[in-house]
């Protein structure tokens, strides 16, 4: 089993053109309503009860999917944490937004904003023209406030402490998560913040394997 988490923001949409790739069964974790100041591991908790406890297979989080996937992981451990787009814990926050936090600017700036500016949000995220910035169109219109604000908020403020180790797939052209001097499991040459959907072919390649690679070692064990 796949399981698959969208990004910040987003839905199953992004996933439209990895999912008829994947070799195994997928199963989308759809974004919750956050109750008022949840924590993240309590949030996380909540979206965990859609998998059983002793489920295998791979947890697939995209941007701050990837950061609710390692919260998941914690009390799902069978699964194999895989980060698209991702950061593998708080320390790996790239400079733009560790000055955000500091300034608290996010704070002081309504999410919905974006929706009225979106060749921005198309820059600083990758997205190409097309199809593609379509989809990008989308996702913004129907972004929810209230979940939006939560969750920038837990993404600047994670705690990462004793996180579980993760399986990292970022894009060398990514702005919102760039390549750091931390060590990437796989690089995506030319791969931006949107390459789970632009860069499909790609990303599913290395699921598939690694999905191949954990049903042997739950076979060997």
């Amino acid at each position: 089993m796949i399981y698959l988490i969208p990004g910040l923001g987003a839905d199953e949409r992004v996933f439209q053109n990895l999912r008829p790739l994947l070799q195994d069964e997928t199963q989308i974790l759809f974004w919750l309503t956050p109750e008022p100041d949840e924590s993240l591991p309590a949030y996380a908790a909540r979206m965990a009860a859609a998998i059983p406890l002793k489920q295998t297979g791979l947890l697939v989080g995209v941007s701050f999917g990837g950061v609710v996937g390692l919260e998941i992981n914690r009390i799902r451990p069978r699964l194999r944490t895989v980060l698209v787009s991702s950061v593998p814990d708080a320390s790996c926050m790239p400079p733009l937004l560790r000055l955000i936090r500091a300034t608290g600017v996010y704070r002081l700036v309504p999410p919905q904003l974006l929706k009225l500016f979106p060749r921005a949000g198309q820059v600083y995220f990758g997205v190409r023209n097309g199809e593609e910035y379509r989809m990008f169109k989308r996702i913004l219109r129907d972004m929810e406030p209230v979940y939006t604000r939560w969750a920038i908020h837990r993404l600047l403020h994670w705690d990462s402490t004793n996180v579980g180790r993760s399986i990292q797939i970022l894009g060398t052209a990514d702005r919102v998560f760039p390549p750091g001097p931390t060590p990437v499991d796989y690089l995506i040459r030319g791969g931006g913040h949107f390459m789970v959907f632009s860069h499909a072919p790609e990303v599913s390649k290395i699921l598939n394997k690694l999905a191949a690679e954990a049903k042997s070692e739950e076979v060997i064990g």
